[in-house]
C-alpha cells in the first residue's frame, strides 16, 4: 500500500500547485474566519453623506458650493484632513467649482478618481523604485478629475479588485499604469497629504514588490503585486448632523441608496470610502496579515509531511491507536493553521487539512478492503477446522495470528484408524467413504470441543495442535481429554473401527508453510514427528493412546508409565504414558 503514497502525494499537490478556485476560495474562507481584526487606530472617523441627507439637501449630486461649506465645517470642528471618495471629473453646473477647490486647499485633502479602462492616466506622483521595476497590478486606464480640482489638491485611485470568489481582501497601494509609472491608491495617497511627501520609494525583489515606504510611516510590507492584506476595522462613524471629526482623518463617501456602488468583502457590503477607510486603518497595523511571496512552497511541504504522517499512521498502526493518532495530527494541523493566521502569516492549512480526510478515507478504506481479505482467508482456512468462536476471535484479531510463522510450545496428536485397508477391501467404495466421514467427523468435533485446531486429514489419519494458532493454557491436558473422547465416541458409534492417538508436547515452528502458489498453516519440528511415532506405535504397544514424556509431566490425570520404546529417527528410547 505504501506504493500508493506517491501518487497520491503528487495528486493532492496539484490544487496547490495550479492554484484551483475550489481550494483558493476555500482557503480565503479559512483567513477571512480566524484572521484577528484589531481595534481602530483612532485616527480616522468616516462621514456618511446619507439618504436622509440627500432628501434634506434637495438630491444628489449637492452643489460643489455646499460641498466646499461641508469641507470648511469639517475643519472648523477640528478634522486634520479630509478625503472625498467621490470623482469629480465633470464642471458643477452651478458653478461651484472653483469655491470648491479654494476649500479643498484649507487642509490635506484627496479626491477620488476611478478606473474608465480608456488608456489615460494623470501625470504619475514622484516614485523611486529600489531595485528591478517589476511587480504591480496594471491599470487599463483612469478618469481624472476636473483640472480646477485636481491643481489644488491630491488625487488617489480608488480601486477594490476582487479575490477569485469576487470578494475584496487586498487593495494595491500603487497602480503601474501601462507607461510604467505608478499611480498611487487613495488609501495611500491620505497619507501624502497628511506628511506632506513627495515621493514614494518602492522596494522590489525578483518576485515583485516587497514593500513601499511613505515618510512618516513605518515601511509597508506588500505581496509582490503591491496588495495589502485588508483588516476591516471597525472605525468610528458619522454624518452632517454630527460630524464629530476632532483631530482625525475624515472619509467621505455616499450611503444614500443607488448613487454609490456597494462592495462586497468579507464582511459585508461596503461603500467605497468605507473600503479606502480600511486600506489607511491596515497600513497603520504592524505585523498586519499577508501572504509570503514563499507561501506555496511553505503549503506544498506542509501538505507533504501532515499527508505523510497520515497515511503512515493509520497504515503502521491498529485502528483504535491509528485513529487516535490521527485525530491528534488532525488538530495540529488545524492549531498550526490557525496560530500561523493569527500571527498575520497568511499560510493555507485548509487544504492540507481537506488532503487528510482524504488521505485517511483512502487508507481507512484500504485496510478496510485488506482486514476484510484477511477474515475471509481467516475463515476459509480455518474454518473446518477451528470451533466458529475461535474463527470469530481470529477474525476480530487477526493479529493472534502470526501467518509468518512462530516458534512455539504445542501439544499435538495424530490419530490412525486401524484395519483401514481390510476395511476398504471389504466394502463397497461408497460405504468407506461414509465411515471414513463419519470416524474423521467424530474426531474433529472432538477437537474443536476442546479448543484444538485440526491442522490436516492424511487418508484416514489426522493432525491436530493445540494452543495455536490460539493461545490455550491448558493445552496438555485437553489433548489428553480430547483422545479420551475420541475413544469413547469411537466405540459407541458401532462403525466397527479402532482409532490410534499419539499425543507429545513441545517447541515446533507452526505458521502458513508450503510454495509460492500454495500452503498451509501447519507445524514442523520434532515433537510433532515424536506424536506420529507414537502414533504408529499404539498397536505394537498394545494400546489406544500413547503419551508423550513432555506432554505427562505436569498435568492432574493419572497416567501409567509404559515400557519405553525405540521409534524411528529417535536413538534413545522414549518414555511413553497412557490413561487409565
Amino acid at each position: 500500500m505504501n506504493k500508493l503514497l506517491l501518487p497520491l502525494l503528487i495528486l493532492l499537490s496539484l490544487p496547490l500547485v495550479f492554484q484551483s478556485t475550489p481550494t483558493e476560495i476555500l482557503k480565503l474562507k479559512i483567513f477571512d474566519a480566524f484572521v484577528t481584526t484589531p481595534e481602530p487606530s483612532g485616527n480616522f472617523v468616516i462621514l456618511n453623506i446619507t439618504e436622509e441627507d440627500v432628501e434634506r439637501e434637495g438630491g444628489y449630486p449637492l452643489p460643489r458650493q455646499r460641498l466646499a461649506e461641508i469641507q470648511i465645517d469639517l475643519i472648523n470642528k477640528g478634522a486634520i484632513g479630509i478625503g472625498w471618495v467621490i470623482s469629480f471629473p465633470q464642471p458643477d453646473r452651478m458653478g461651484g467649482d472653483a469655491v470648491f477647490a479654494e476649500a479643498l486647499g484649507y487642509a490635506p485633502s484627496v479626491i477620488a478618481m476611478f478606473e474608465d479602462g480608456k488608456g489615460n492616466f494623470p501625470s504619475s506622483p514622484g516614485t523611486v523604485v529600489m531595485g528591478n521595476n517589476n511587480g504591480g497590478i496594471v491599470s487599463s486606464g483612469v478618469k481624472s478629475n476636473l483640472p480646477t480640482l485636481s491643481n489644488n489638491t491630491l488625487q488617489g485611485l480608488a480601486i477594490a479588485p476582487t479575490e477569485v470568489d469576487q470578494l475584496v481582501r487586498k487593495l494595491p497601494l500603487l497602480v503601474k499604469t501601462t507607461n510604467n509609472e505608478w499611480m498611487p491608491s487613495f488609501g495611500t495617497q491620505i497619507y501624502k497629504s497628511l506628511f506632506n511627501v513627495k515621493t514614494y520609494i518602492i522596494k522590489t525583489n525578483d518576485n515583485g514588490i516587497e514593500e513601499i515606504s511613505i515618510k512618516g510611516i513605518p515601511p509597508i510590507k506588500t505581496d509582490s503585486l503591491g496588495r495589502k492584506w485588508i483588516s476591516w476595522v471597525d472605525t468610528p462613524q458619522t454624518d452632517l448632523q454630527e460630524m464629530n471629526v476632532a483631530g482625525k482623518v475624515v472619509f467621505v463617501g455616499v450611503t444614500a441608496n443607488g448613487i454609490m456602488p456597494q462592495i462586497a468583502t468579507p464582511v459585508g457590503l461596503l461603500e467605497p470610502h468605507k473600503i479606502q477607510a480600511a486600506l489607511s486603518e491596515s497600513i497603520l497595523i504592524q505585523n498586519s496579515p499577508y501572504i509570503p511571496d514563499w507561501h506555496l512552497a511553505a503549503e506544498i511541504l506542509i501538505l507533504l509531511i501532515f499527508v505523510s504522517l497520515t497515511w503512515l499512521t493509520i497504515n503502521y498502526f491498529n485502528v483504535v491507536k491509528g485513529a487516535s493518532l490521527f485525530g491528534i495530527i488532525l488538530l495540529t494541523t488545524s492549531f498550526l493553521g490557525v496560530f500561523s493566521i493569527q500571527k498575520g502569516v497568511l499560510i493555507d492549512f485548509s487544504w492540507t487539512f481537506v488532503s487528510q480526510i482524504i488521505t485517511s478515507t483512502i487508507s481507512f478504506y484500504l485496510n478496510y478492503q485488506k482486514q476484510y481479505k484477511l477474515r475471509q482467508e481467516i475463515k476459509k482456512q480455518f474454518e473446518h477446522y477451528l470451533d466458529p468462536r475461535q474463527v470469530k476471535q481470529l477474525q476480530d484479531d487477526p493479529g493472534l495470528l502470526k501467518l509468518g510463522g512462530e516458534k512455539k510450545e504445542a501439544t499435538f496428536l495424530f490419530t490412525d484408524v486401524r484395519g483401514f485397508t481390510s476395511l476398504s477391501e471389504r466394502l463397497e467404495p461408497e460405504e468407506v467413504t461414509e465411515i471414513m466421514n463419519k470416524v474423521l467427523t467424530i474426531q474433529a468435533n472432538a477437537v474443536k470441543k476442546y479448543e484444538g485446531m485440526v491442522d490436516k486429514y492424511i487418508g484416514d489419519a489426522m493432525m491436530a495442535i493445540f494452543n495455536a494458532p490460539l493461545d490455550l493454557d491448558n493445552h496438555k491436558e485437553a489433548a489428553i481429554l480430547c483422545a479420551t473422547e475420541i475413544q469413547d465416541e469411537i466405540k459407541l458409534s458401532g462403525l466397527g473401527v479402532e482409532i490410534g492417538v499419539g499425543i507429545n508436547t513441545g517447541y515446533a515452528v507452526i505458521g502458513n508453510m508450503g510454495s509460492d502458489t500454495r500452503f498451509d498453516y501447519t507445524a514442523i519440528g520434532d515433537c510433532v514427528n515424536v506424536a506420529a511415532r507414537l502414533e504408529s506405535a499404539t498397536k505394537e504397544v498394545g494400546v489406544d493412546i500413547l503419551i508423550g514424556e513432555n506432554t505427562a509431566k505436569r498435568v492432574d490425570f493419572k497416567l501409567k508409565s509404559l515400557k519405553p520404546i525405540k521409534v524411528k529417527g529417535k536413538e534413545e528410547y522414549l518414555k511413553i504414558y497412557t490413561n487409565i
